[in-house]
């Protein structure tokens, strides 16, 4: 079994360069994504992951069947960088409609498949239940909300957190 590293903090805090970082000294690299490029701004913001990722990794494309793209690498390799779980969420939420069941089904079974991989993982994910409550958005609430639970799930069975604030990470487990 690998050791499972979680990422998480706001916005630009530097949690996918820290990633790339902790990458560095591991030879088959897999970069899963879960970004979908539907408008233009999502286009940009995934060309600026690519081309500042190394050419070391090979990126597969999941913006919802993460687990099975996990269990597809098997043992080709030796770290896997999830990019991100905030974007998944919204994936699955968008796919699962108003029923969260299978949203917060598909980040246990996230959870075993991290813990039973046989490479190390590095997951980056966003801390967005820090911020105000939007109450006039119940949608919003309920994104919130997934992805806190599931950002839990992963904590659980990580070996390590670490807390991203101004490209600084702050270790908290």
């Amino acid at each position: 079994m690998g050791t499972i590293t979680l990422i998480t903090g706001g916005a630009r805090s530097g949690k996918s360069m820290l990633a790339l970082k902790l990458a560095l000294p591991y030879q088959r690299k897999f970069f899963v994504a879960t970004g979908e490029a539907l408008d233009d701004e999502m286009t940009a913001r995934i060309e600026f992951h690519r081309t500042t990722r190394p050419q070391d990794f090979q990126t597969v494309e999941a913006p919802v069947n993460v687990v099975a793209a996990l269990e597809k690498l098997g043992k080709s390799a030796d770290l896997v960088v999830l990019d991100c779980l905030t974007l998944w969420i919204s994936n699955l939420m968008h796919r699962h409609g108003m029923d969260d069941g299978p949203v917060l089904e598909e980040a246990d079974q996230l959870a075993s498949a991290l813990t039973d991989a046989p490479f190390a993982c590095i997951v980056v994910t966003d801390e967005v239940g820090s911020g105000i409550v939007p109450t006039d958005h119940a949608e919003s609430r309920r994104f919130r909300d997934l992805l806190g639970w599931t950002n839990q799930k992963i904590a659980t069975v990580a070996d390590q957190v670490l807390l991203m604030v101004a490209g600084y990470p702050l270790k908290v487990k």
